[in-house]
């Protein structure tokens, strides 16, 4: 007869099995095991409910801290065995997001959506961007559980109201979250969107391995950067301006004093160029009317105004072009780069009045080149569809755009035109003698390839 332990059996009834329990009623469960430890322990009430703040924000060290309970607990309740859904990484990692994380959506973090830039929650659907275009996902995510997501968001931005029906804040990683709800959207059809950059490292090599650019087109590029030209990205919403401005900016001169205004922290300058003296600063149209002047007073060598959105930040950087100052680097939303001058001028007068036509005129003296850019039908694929040259005849004193680069689309290449106006040579003979004569010998070699009319030019 085998021997009978009476310890080893007491440890054995000591373990609540719940076997057959289903996933969800298991996720149930264990959350009001973790409710009721912390009314338990009142005492130290204020760290627990500091360690949770800190893990549905996504601190890494208090998430792990809530996935080693959770384990301990599945163990106490031999519930190891329990099945559960294929978009979660573990039983412990589901359960840790369906109770206090991203639910179904934590799935798009995982090292197999790492280059998906977008997802998205409509109403109780999920969906992630795969191979440039978006997929509906199986998972599903309730209108409580949406609810309690947010707030957890808001736990990032204090200051935030929750009855807001429009939030726009930043994750730990740096995603943004856009969230619509309330009276913008249908009845149970409130939005939450994620969106990051997915490019692994900032260059032009990057860019043109991505075919967002023509790889021959690199050097001349490099080259445009050390020459201090004012530039301006433009294109629709996901099309990579910010992308490109980064970009751009990487191969900055890093000796040179920068200041970089963004109304949301997109651009990490400070790892980019974590050796450069640039200064970071968020401001909203509100805090940019106060902080204007001092930027026109600043002694910086150059001024990034990323997703220049409104009037006065758009005027902000026409003054400090007007001023002599070189290397300004904006993005602005555009659908044609010919009406760029227009377009800009038309918010500047929204916001501070004034006239069109010369107000026009200020924003064409004030930058040197535009960078157009698209996205293809796979929105994953971006393409440089255009590049001009912008100024100002200094004889008839009209605004003139000459395009030296165009996208051909049917065949998925680039064609080039060798132009460049007396200001810009005298801006690169002032600049970087050397890098002027390297930038018209790469461009008459582009355009010797497939060179064009400028058809597109007034």
């Amino acid at each position: 007869m085998e021997k009978f332990y009476l310890s080893d059996y007491l440890k054995v009834q000591k373990k609540e099995s719940v076997k057959d329990i289903s996933f969800y009623k298991l996720c149930q469960k264990i959350n009001k095991e973790f409710i009721r430890e912390w009314e338990n322990g009142k005492d130290n009430l204020d760290s627990a409910l500091r360690i949770q703040k800190k893990a549905i924000i996504g601190y890494e060290n208090e998430v792990s801290f809530f996935k080693s309970r959770i384990r301990e607990i599945i163990n106490k309740y031999n519930a190891e065995q329990t099945s559960f859904p294929s978009w979660y990484q573990s039983l412990e990692d589901g359960i840790y997001h369906e109770n206090w994380g991203l639910a179904g959506v934590s799935e798009w973090f995982n090292e197999k959506f790492k280059e998906s830039s977008s997802a998205k929650i409509i109403g109780d659907r999920v969906y992630f961007l795969e191979n440039g275009q978006m997929c509906l996902k199986p998972q599903t995510i309730t209108k409580d559980r949406r609810e309690q997501m947010i707030r957890s968001f808001l736990l990032l931005t204090p200051e935030e109201r929750l009855d807001k029906e429009f939030h726009e804040i930043y994750m730990l990683d740096g995603t943004r979250v856009t969230i619509y709800g309330g009276s913008m959207t249908k009845k149970g059809q409130d939005v939450i969107i994620f969106r990051r950059y997915i490019i692994p490292r900032y260059s032009f090599e990057e860019q043109a391995a991505r075919g967002t650019i023509p790889r021959d087109s690199i050097l001349l590029l490099k080259t445009m950067v050390s020459l201090g030209f004012n530039v301006a990205f433009t294109g629709a919403v996901r099309t990579a301006k910010t992308t490109f401005l980064a970009t751009w900016q990487s191969y900055e001169d890093r000796s040179l004093e920068g200041v970089m205004v963004e109304t949301d922290p997109e651009i990490p300058i400070h790892t980019i160029m974590p050796d450069a003296p640039i200064l970071q600063i968020i401001a909203d149209n509100e805090k940019l009317k106060h902080l204007s002047k001092n930027l026109l007073r600043s002694d910086a060598d150059y001024f990034i105004i990323a997703e220049a959105r409104d009037g006065i930040a758009l005027d902000t950087a026409v003054k400090l072009a007007s001023k002599g100052t070189r290397r300004i680097k904006i993005t602005f939303h555009s659908r044609d780069p010919l009406d760029f001058s227009y377009d800009v001028a038309f918010e500047i007068i929204k916001s501070l009045g004034g006239d069109l036509e010369s107000t026009a005129k200020k924003v064409a003296a004030s930058f040197d080149y535009i960078f157009h850019f698209i996205q293809l039908k796979n929105k994953n694929q971006k393409r440089l569809k255009s590049i001009y040259e912008l100024g100002i005849d200094r004889r008839t004193r009209e605004i003139t755009m000459k395009e030296i680069c165009r996208y051909d689309h049917k065949n998925d290449k680039w064609g080039w035109n060798s132009i460049m106006t007396e200001d810009k040579q005298r801006i690169g003979e002032e600049e970087n003698p050397e890098a002027l004569e390297i930038f018209k010998r790469e461009l008459a070699a582009l355009s010797a390839h497939g060179e064009y009319k400028d058809d597109n030019s007034n």
